[in-house]
């Protein structure tokens, strides 16, 4: 190749590299919005609630779910990890109270903090939810080989971990991109 074609073709691959990864970014965009759109609607959460043998308000088994796996839990943790508003989030765990779900209690390293920790009532639930999603998911990878499931669960913890990470670091304002 001569040297003026190398010049020449240098930029266009970087160009088509570009376009390339481009599409790529927003293949994936779309399949998380698709992802997204699933997890959102009121559908799939009925679905689980029922083949759980649940009966509970679909807004309050999100956050029942988490404080059963990551509690105990304070509000503004809570709504951290919910993307919820923390007085929504704080009516909610309220309400979980009153079914007997939850209980609140002073923190373990602050008592002026109040968490939420499941009762046996609301472990029994957390379980029958996760009984329930563990069936939609075998259903849903059926098809899928061993490894592919590894790689998918791999690659979205690493994905879901870089993401939060990002997300954790104020934007300069400068318009520049972070790494």
């Amino acid at each position: 190749m001569s040297v003026y074609n190398a010049h020449i073709s240098a930029p266009w691959t970087l160009a088509k590299k570009n376009v390339h990864n481009a599409h790529m970014r927003n293949e994936l965009h779309e399949a998380l919005m698709d992802l997204v759109g699933v997890v959102n609607r009121p559908q799939p959460d009925q679905y689980l609630l029922n083949l759980a043998g649940v009966s509970l308000d679909r807004a309050l088994f999100p956050l029942l779910v988490r404080i059963g796996l990551r509690g105990p839990l304070g509000v503004v943790e809570l709504a951290e990890l919910a993307g919820r508003d923390h007085s929504t989030v704080s009516r909610q765990v309220a309400k979980l109270e009153s079914l007997g779900l939850v209980e609140r209690r002073a923190g373990a390293t602050d008592a002026r903090v109040r968490e939420a920790v499941v009762t046996p009532a609301g472990q029994a639930m957390v379980d029958a939810i996760g009984g329930a999603r563990n069936r939609m998911y075998a259903a849903v990878l059926a098809d899928w080989t061993e490894e592919d499931k590894a790689t998918l669960i791999r690659l979205l913890r690493r994905l879901a971990d870089r993401a939060k990470e990002w997300t954790a670091t104020p934007p300069t304002g400068t318009g520049e991109e972070r790494s």
